[in-house]
């Protein structure tokens, strides 16, 4: 079934959320009306793309994340994703155009621990530019450098944006050890 733009971008926003949430904390990430939010999730719970994990509280499902048309990551592509990098393919952070910083991460664990320190200026000429969902692309996570979007979409900055990222990466670093760690185990 074909998501209407409102229901994607409420089922996009649950899944940056990552983690059980009032309609009311959708509604305000999303920027509309509490009533079209919840009509949308009811809508979303009908389509067993969202449910309720506990009473008030509402969750993207795996059927509601396939719905975003991400592809699958398996145990060998989390393996290449969270590799360490050589320097021409790490990410080089700058302040300003031709202001590099001579901080670079070499992995996406490596970047998340650069995410926290670096100067937020940074942080923020990154998002506006791409450059953090271009990096995430060529390692290969396409779902990764889409949620970096959507915090760009979402006009974020200063130390909020530094948060949301860091959250969104160590999540997603988390997830893919996890992958990895279950295809190597034994059966």
């Amino acid at each position: 079934m074909r998501l209407s733009p409102v229901k994607r971008l409420v089922l996009e926003t649950m899944w940056v959320l990552d983690k059980p949430a009032k309609a009311v904390e959708v509604a305000e990430e999303v920027g509309l009306g509490f009533p079209s939010v919840m009509m949308h999730i009811l809508g979303l719970i009908k389509m067993d793309y969202v449910k309720t994990p506990e009473k008030g509280h509402y969750v993207i499902t795996e059927k509601g994340k396939k719905a975003l048309s991400f592809p699958e990551i398996d145990g060998e592509k989390a393996q290449q994703i969270l590799e360490y990098l050589p320097a021409e393919r790490s990410f080089h952070f700058y302040a300003d155009f031709e202001k590099p910083l001579n901080i670079f991460a070499t992995s996406l664990q490596d970047f998340c621990d650069k995410i926290s320190k670096v100067d937020v200026s940074s942080i923020e000429f990154h998002t506006n530019r791409g450059d953090f969902e271009a990096w995430l692309t060529a390692l290969g996570d396409i779902e990764l450098a889409r949620k970096t979007l959507l915090i760009k979409e979402r006009k974020v900055s200063g130390e909020d944006l530094r948060e949301k990222i860091c959250e969104i990466v160590r999540n997603r670093y988390e997830e893919l050890l996890k992958i990895r760690q279950h295809a190597i185990a034994p059966n």
